[in-house]
């Protein structure tokens, strides 16, 4: 058929089957870079978020934003769980040709985007004043109110978030990576311009900053959407004449479960981490605000850590589709060259970002802070070096973890990923919480990552055998 007689349809399918004919190289390039420019992009917004609040309020606003983040990190949790559970099974769907089937994921992650994110905004409203007293803060801490008013904000556009984020994914499976790059950074471009307008020039403090974060999901939402119903997608969304299927909403959670149970833990984690810098912070820093100074410092921290693995993240997203087609096409030396290549890339990125954290710590701290405290700037830089000790092997680490998701097999990855999370993390805060406070409590983040790295390794070793056996008889 010529490209001129060539129907809608047929032009429209070639842009997912081009990922079981192109160059991997070449597709692992054309995936990834939009796929790193949106998460670079989403994470310099947040980023820059901090360092407006930071700077138009001030460093307890910053802690205000940490004593939340758990909060926010479940909402995230369920967009991942429904976005890239049905991410994989669309590019799984249609590399074997079962479009119908990749259709119906794609509806059913529509609604249980949305009404899962309207039930957590009903309940997270309701229930704001008991979540917020467990979530870390010492009696009579100032970043209490602080979260109260952002974070009540947040809440009316979870909707938002979770549909904008969730569906991306679903995009990006079918082959449309520049899409979801678009919505990431018309989101984070838009956040951007209204954070200083609502904070410096309406003095909405950290109001302002939820008021900018809403307004950028909701147009986000809106972009992915109109794309999405579009005849430009390879499977449209129809909204009318949707039946539920639990066999349908069972396989997308099966296949989302890894990320989810990874995001739940952090969550988890974080919780514990804010209180544990509520418990050492002012014993170990030497000041009555310690634990608030701790909240602020680990913000800071784990903002810094976020824009650096966020492009792995953006590399692990671009390959996905990638991994998912050509092992639904039982194409298995590409999907061996596309982990191997993305497994390159981010263990450069890592690297990259670790020199970076070793040798400018207190420039990045006062970036986020130029008035800090003595306490502050005595704590950030050092949990920052800390912090940073394993960075360099964590691209192998995310990358490898979905590796397993693709293979059909996502309960190695869910424990890789409680490893990494819970089963070495969570003893590990503990015990050195007691030993060494404060300190004890920084340097369990990389300890847990070297213990991950050992085992990962060697099931991805054990992994790849399997798939150059595959080559052979395929």
């Amino acid at each position: 058929m010529s490209k001129e007689t060539e129907s809608p349809n047929t032009g429209r399918l070639n842009a997912a089957e081009r990922l079981g004919t192109e160059p991997v190289g070449k597709l692992l390039l054309r995936f990834s870079i939009p796929a790193v420019t949106g998460m670079l992009v989403n994470a310099l917004y947040n980023v820059v978020d901090r360092i407006f609040v930071g700077q138009g309020v001030d460093e307890m606003a910053l802690g205000g934003l940490s004593l939340v983040l758990p909060l926010m990190t479940i909402s995230m949790a369920f967009a991942m769980l429904f976005g890239i559970g049905a991410a994989n099974m669309i590019s799984m769907r249609l590399g074997a040709g079962r479009k119908k089937e990749a259709a119906g994921a794609l509806s059913h992650c529509f609604w249980l985007l949305v009404l899962t994110g309207v039930l957590l905004m009903i309940l997270e409203r309701i229930f704001i004043d008991p979540l917020l007293s467990i979530l870390g803060a010492q009696d009579g801490s100032g970043v209490l109110s602080y979260a109260r008013s952002y974070y009540r904000i947040i809440l009316f556009g979870q909707v938002f978030m979770m549909v904008g984020f969730g569906f991306s994914h679903c995009t990006r499976a079918q082959g449309f990576p520049t899409i979801t790059m678009i919505s990431m950074i018309l989101g984070a471009g838009l956040n951007m311009l209204l954070d200083p307008l609502f904070i410096f020039v309406f003095r909405w403090g950290v109001e302002g900053a939820a008021w900018a974060t809403i307004i950028s999901q909701l147009a986000s939402a809106i972009w992915i959407l109109s794309f999405s119903m579009s005849r430009k997608a390879v499977i449209p969304l129809r909204l009318f004449g949707f039946k539920p299927s639990l066999r349908i909403i069972g396989q997308i959670m099966t296949f989302g479960s890894a990320q989810f149970l990874l995001q739940l833990m952090m969550s988890g984690v974080q919780l514990l981490y804010n209180t544990s810098m509520g418990w050492y912070g002012a014993e170990s820093l030497g000041v009555a605000n310690g634990g608030d100074i701790a909240l602020t410092g680990m913000n800071i921290v784990g903002s810094i850590s976020m824009l650096i693995l966020m492009p792995v993240f953006g590399i692990n997203q671009g390959a996905q589709p990638i991994l998912g087609y050509n092992y639904g096409a039982k194409q298995f030396r590409r999907v061996r060259k596309t982990y191997l290549g993305a497994v390159a890339a981010a263990t450069v990125v890592c690297t990259l970002g670790f020199v970076i954290a070793e040798t400018f710590p207190v420039f990045l701290v006062r970036l986020f802070s130029p008035g800090g405290s003595p306490a502050l700037l005595a704590f950030a830089p050092r949990a920052m070096r800390i912090a940073a000790i394993m960075m360099p092997l964590n691209g192998f680490q995310i990358v490898s973890s979905n590796v397993f998701v693709v293979t059909g097999r996502p309960k190695i990855s869910i424990f890789l990923s409680m490893l990494r999370q819970f089963i070495v993390l969570l003893p590990c805060m503990l015990i050195f919480g007691r030993i060494w406070k404060l300190w004890g409590v920084v340097a369990a983040n990389p300890v847990a990552d070297g213990f991950s790295l050992l085992l990962t390794g060697t099931l991805i070793f054990f992994e790849l055998r399997k798939l150059r056996a595959a080559e052979k008889t395929s």
